[in-house]
């Protein structure tokens, strides 16, 4: 297929910006770039003037099995979330719920631009669990990430069971999933628990992806456990890292990490602030990631927008404590555009074949095209436009390795009915089971007196 006549963000090393190029895919990677193409013969032709071309997002964060509960926390602490999944209701998933939830995220993922996402799985209460999820994200033409957890039980225990290697031999080693990672926290306990399920991962040779610097939950102790027992590696995924010190950050550093951002989250929930304006100091990777569909948009336009305009609130707010007034931003457009494509490449080692519109990599390819808003013109700075004016309605073609999954705004060939339907089952499921006055109540749950925890992220019966 060949778009034609398109601004395009190639997100290239030099970050290059075509006008009025043409983009021709060939089988599933990107054949060639540039004004007036020939294309051969047979081929789809898209136009994509006025529209802008660029990239398939990639999300490094997403707990897609909370999808089928869209909005229902939007008003939770991150303390309440923890009763909510951790303390009371999160057991009582069954596997088709894990199924339904990965199901709709990853259609969502689709139809907002977003061709690569991790589903930060940890609802795998067993491994019929996670067949469930795998299931559901085959099931999608988008490229995912399975990263398994488990926070009904301590990943030293499920990282070590049987079951759970029979899991990854059959579904994961060989499979058809773009990638694998452990997920598991570390609450800085110095009998270092974790360090069973990071032997299990170097055995496999997978990378880790970990909550780290959680207000009130994990902190710094849990660096240095991982620092000081050389479990900090360039595949590491650092999440939030919101409440570091410089020293964490600098291993994160030195160790070729990169952090995973969820602004919208660490703004609402209450993780910390969203540390971006920390990570450039440190000079540390950043990716871009949504959380959870939970509380909030499942898009990463939304990524973009929030994440300058906190990094940008900091900047100007120790400024004004100096007495000094900022008069150029350091974080620009075009740095939140690159950690929501090349950066999420990076972090995931698939930068050599997603990530950027270059040919010989796969064909990811979003066009960003909508005539019938008036919001999609003009277009001065394209990745101004990105990050500030495009929503979700205005994605009018995505192609996943060269094949199309979104056509004139309308995802193709996905059967939303039968997604409506897997997702009705579990909510009437989760109603039933919980009743309906808890059902309401957990809305807004107040924090059971007999079971407060001093760490909502230490695992106890």
């Amino acid at each position: 297929m060949i778009f034609r006549n398109g601004l395009v963000l190639t997100m290239d090393d030099s970050h290059t910006v075509l006008e009025n190029a043409d983009v021709l895919v060939v089988d599933d990677k990107i054949a060639e770039i540039g004004p007036n193409l020939t294309a051969p013969g047979g081929h789809e032709e898209i136009d994509a003037s006025g529209g802008i071309l660029m990239p398939g997002m990639v999300d490094t964060h997403r707990h897609m099995w909370q999808t089928a509960m869209r909005g229902y926390g939007a008003d939770w602490t991150l303390t309440q979330y923890f009763v909510w999944y951790y303390l009371e209701s999160g057991k009582h998933f069954r596997p088709e719920d894990i199924y339904a939830g990965n199901l709709l995220g990853a259609l969502e993922a689709l139809d907002s631009g977003v061709t690569t996402t991790v589903d930060w799985s940890h609802g795998l209460q067993t491994t019929d669990h996670a067949d469930a999820a795998v299931d559901a994200l085959e099931a999608v033409p988008g490229r995912f990430v399975l990263a398994y957890g488990n926070i009904q039980q301590g990943p030293w225990e499920w990282s070590t069971s049987s079951a759970f290697q029979d899991f990854y031999r059959r579904r994961i080693d060989g499979g058809k999933l773009a990638g694998f990672q452990m997920a598991f926290d570390v609450t800085g306990d110095p009998a270092f628990p974790e360090k069973a399920a990071f032997e299990v991962a170097r055995e496999l040779g997978v990378p880790v992806t970990t909550h780290a610097g959680v207000w009130g939950a994990t902190n710094d102790d849990g660096i240095r456990l991982m620092h000081d027992s050389g479990f900090m590696t360039p595949g590491n995924v650092y999440v939030h890292a919101a409440t570091l010190s410089s020293d964490s950050y600098h291993r994160i550093a030195a160790s070729g990490g990169s952090v995973s951002v969820s602004t919208e989250s660490e703004q609402s929930a209450g993780q910390g602030y969203p540390p971006t304006w920390q990570l450039r100091r440190h000079g540390i990777p950043v990716s871009l990631s949504m959380d959870t569909s939970v509380w909030w948009s499942g898009d990463l336009f939304s990524a973009m927008r929030t994440t300058l305009s906190a990094d940008r609130a900091r900047e100007h707010l120790e400024a004004h404590g100096k007495q000094e007034t900022v008069t150029h931003h350091h974080l620009r457009a075009e740095h939140v555009v690159d950690w929501g494509t090349r950066g999420g490449a990076k972090a995931l080692g698939m930068d050599s074949s997603i990530g950027s519109l270059t040919p010989g990599r796969q064909a990811d390819v979003v066009l960003l095209k909508n005539d019938a808003s008036p919001v999609m013109f003009p277009v001065l700075n394209p990745y101004g436009h990105v990050a500030f004016q495009a929503q979700r309605g205005d994605v009018h073609t995505v192609v996943v390795g060269g094949k199309v999954v979104k056509r004139d705004g309308k995802l193709v060939d996905a059967d939303l009915a039968a997604a409506r339907a897997e997702v009705e089952a579990t909510i009437d499921h989760l109603r039933s089971t919980l009743g309906e006055e808890a059902w309401k109540r957990g809305m807004n749950p107040d924090i059971p007196e007999a079971r407060i925890l001093h760490n909502p992220y230490q695992y106890t019966k």
